[in-house]
């Protein structure tokens, strides 16, 4: 997508040339650009699907995200479509035409449908509304673009393209904030965030995902209404989190999260961070630190050459979700937190099970969690290869983010320290690469397997087994790979002691 560029045209036959209405703000010739390169990546629907429905008197539309985005000079990669036509109508028009069509979310008027290995929804111009106490939404059917653009989130979502003709309709004043970047609701914010609540939490994802701020207006009616996320199924408000944590700037949604009262209905955890400090009892301030790790574990991610990290991003916010429940005061003015590492890894797997965050996702963080303070027993490399080994072992699959997290956690402004628990890490990253060349690290196993501890012991398969694999692993660990011969004998000797 091209550059835009944001200015004030406030000539008519302009506006009318760029398919504003008068008084709204007119497209610049990149604007049009952008917006008929949107609609020529897509040929299929903005050229055959429009006329299609066109020729049925039938209105359609480009709208929401993708346009935002073509306007921003972003990718745009979904197609959001909406229509006039009802979803009976809707799936009578691409009859024919589409590959293949799904109704499930025909109850809200939205019908899915592909052709040639393109995926679209199209969803019937409607207003929708949550109840007090609901946490499914009142779908009404409208005639009117105009009104189903009312019922958006924000103006800069509320931008739509005709097709097939490419009319720009934008009667909320979206390309306006879009170039003040700023977040403003079509209507009274406070009647956009009762009619869904999780646009609360969108809100703070769009800032954190666009660099935009909040109107004034919106932050208020945020910071008012924050109690009816409550109402919200725990898989939507994941999924906004999710996005979140993967935007640009993840920092700043959780920032605004805690300043607007949300994080108690999202992440509760992360506000009680914010521990009293006094001249008697100093430590770091817990929230402050936990952001700024969540920021250097990015940089790392990045540096390293990998792509937004939902499991890392996660772990940063939350290593340190232990220390208000483990804080203790000692003598000399000195604070201990004792345990939080495991504290911190139980509290994680609650609150992300109860976000209905995925097993695997759970399982990483909180093993995460529970290893970040692990290297700082390294010192200055007196560990041995069998506790490299351990450390390697333990985290597994884990070992890379643990290696990033490890690194980010430290935010000393003591550039000596700082200095020194790189190479540090420097020198067990060294460490672990060697030995596991020399010994396959990520694939450690006993030397002998569970068919051969039954074969050299006689026994039947049970907890016996169990117990020399456990044995041998341990050896394993401790001593390096051993020949099947001296394996062997050392399992005998276990057995003749044990068993």
């Amino acid at each position: 997508m091209p550059n835009t560029e944001f200015s004030r045209e406030s000539d008519t036959a302009q506006q009318q040339d760029a398919g504003a209405a008068p008084g709204t703000e007119a497209l610049t010739g990149a604007q049009r650009a952008a917006v008929s390169a949107l609609a020529g990546s897509f040929p299929l629907v903005s050229e055959e699907l429009g006329e299609r429905f066109a020729v049925h008197d039938q209105q359609l539309a480009l709208v929401g995200g993708p346009v935002r985005d073509a306007l921003l000079g972003r990718p745009a990669n979904d197609v959001d479509l909406t229509t006039d036509a009802v979803p009976q109508r809707i799936l009578e028009l691409v009859d024919g035409w589409a590959d293949a069509v799904w109704t499930v979310g025909i109850d809200f008027g939205t019908v899915g449908l592909r052709k040639k290995g393109l995926q679209l929804e199209i969803t019937t111009y409607r207003s929708e509304s949550y109840s007090p106490k609901s946490r499914k939404p009142e779908v009404s059917y409208g005639t009117d673009i105009h009104d189903d653009l009312l019922r958006r989130d924000f103006t800069v979502n509320a931008m739509a393209v005709r097709l097939p003709d490419l009319e720009f309709v934008d009667p909320f004043g979206g390309l306006a904030d879009l170039r003040e970047k700023v977040l403003r609701t079509p209507g009274r914010p406070e009647d956009s965030f009762s009619d869904d609540p999780l646009r609360i939490m969108r809100a703070v994802r769009f800032a954190a995902q666009l660099g935009f701020t909040l109107a004034p207006e919106v932050a208020e009616a945020a910071r008012g209404m924050a109690d009816r996320l409550s109402i919200v199924s725990a898989e939507r408000v994941r999924d906004e989190l999710t996005k979140l944590m993967l935007s640009p700037d993840p920092r700043r949604g959780v920032e605004l999260m805690v300043e607007l009262g949300i994080a108690p209905y999202v992440l509760p955890e992360i506000p009680k961070l914010r521990l009293e400090i006094d001249e008697h009892h100093r430590h770091k301030d817990v929230y402050e630190h936990s952001l700024t790790v969540l920021d250097q574990a990015i940089e790392l991610e990045e540096k390293r050459g990998h792509e937004p990290d939902l499991v890392l991003r996660l772990a940063a916010l939350l290593h340190d979700v232990g220390k208000p429940k483990t804080r203790a005061f000692e003598s000399a003015g000195r604070v201990t937190f004792h345990h939080h590492e495991v504290v911190g890894a139980s509290m994680s797997r609650k609150r992300l099970t109860a976000l209905r965050f995925s097993k695997d996702v759970v399982s990483d963080v909180s093993t995460l969690v529970s290893l970040h303070l692990r290297f700082h027993g390294y010192g200055k490399g007196e560990w041995t290869d069998s506790a490299v080994r351990r450390y390697a072992r333990d985290a597994g699959s884990q070992l890379e983010r643990l290696h990033i997290l490890t690194r980010a956690d430290c935010t000393t402004r003591n550039r000596r320290k700082a200095a020194a628990l790189s190479r540090a890490y420097d020198d067990i990253e060294r460490r672990i690469e060697r030995l596991a060349e020399q010994e396959e690290l990520d694939r450690i196993r006993p030397d002998l397997d569970g068919n051969e501890i039954q074969e050299i012991l006689g026994i039947d398969p049970g907890p016996v087994v169990g117990r020399a694999y456990r044995f041998l692993l341990e050896l394993r660990l401790e001593n390096g790979p051993m020949d099947k011969e001296e394996a062997t004998r050392e399992l005998r000797a276990w057995a003749a002691e044990h068993l």
